[in-house]
């Protein structure tokens, strides 16, 4: 039995204002294909997500053929969609932690909105036992079981980022999909929070960053796509992406590069 891929754009164009954002993409990320997308501000990599999440949608193009299918499935229920995928951004946790209607939210509120794909809001009579067990492994997978009780706004943000983490885990969704996912963080809850993406993705959930930090992007994530002006400009294996020349072009400034165990560490100026 084939396991249709996570995501597959083919020629996949997203307008913003008369603006070209997405200019003709196509790629396939397969399950289990660990995946770092990296670009500049600006390069479309937070509307390479919401096409993901079905939060965009892609100009069709002539033929009828969907430019965007996510596990095989080119028009996804939303919500049903949200089951599949697990996402963490700094625009979630602003929304759990600042910037919530309902108030403030625990911990175990946030995790079991997941089940129902909303901002901490939980449905009268939605909730089953399972649901409540299953958000108690969660926390405790997460190592934050103390904090159920906890509400988010009272929390460091190293650990309402496991918090979120955690919701985003809790439907055992097929990828997990980080957008920017330690802005905000300490050296510390970074470090932390970045080893429970390896250990997740060495568990077999497919996990596709997007960032523009080289060092974010852990060992076990082994191809790396170059995003700038909404077009994809390099696409493999890191070791071939991930080069002084590349990156210098990528980000229009001299980068220096350094690999250690593993990881990439850039910074401006020529090695």
């Amino acid at each position: 039995m084939s396991i249709e891929p996570v995501l597959e754009l083919v020629d996949a164009t997203v307008e913003k204002d008369g603006r070209r954002v997405l200019d003709g993409i196509t790629l396939t990320i397969h399950a289990g294909e660990h995946t770092a997308i990296v670009g500049p501000n600006g390069a479309g990599k937070s509307i390479l997500v919401r096409l993901l999440t079905h939060e965009d949608r892609a100009i069709a193009p002539d033929a009828g053929i969907s430019p965007v299918r996510v596990f095989g499935n080119g028009n996804w229920h939303v919500f049903d969609l949200r089951s599949q995928l697990g996402i963490i951004s700094a625009d979630l946790h602003h929304r759990f932690v600042v910037g919530n209607s309902e108030g403030r939210i625990a911990a175990e509120t946030a995790v079991l909105s997941g089940f129902l794909a909303s901002d901490g809001i939980l449905r009268y009579g939605a909730i089953t036992d399972d649901m409540r067990r299953r958000a108690a492994d969660a926390l405790d997978r997460m190592g934050i079981a103390h904090l159920a009780r906890r509400w988010m706004d009272e929390m460091s943000s190293g650990e309402a980022r496991r918090v979120l983490l955690a919701r985003a885990l809790v439907t055992s969704p097929r990828a997990l999909v980080l957008d920017e996912p330690t802005t905000g963080l300490d050296l510390v809850a970074r470090h932390d929070f970045m080893e429970r993406v390896r250990r997740i993705g060495r568990d077999g959930t497919t996990v596709i960053l997007i960032t523009h930090h080289v060092d974010e992007i852990v060992p076990e994530i082994e191809r790396v796509i170059l995003l700038r002006n909404g077009r994809v400009v390099g696409d493999g294996p890191k070791r071939f992406t991930l080069t002084p020349e590349r990156l210098s072009d990528l980000f229009e400034s001299p980068i220096a590069l350094e690999e250690s165990e593993g990881y990439y560490y850039a910074r401006p100026g020529r090695s």
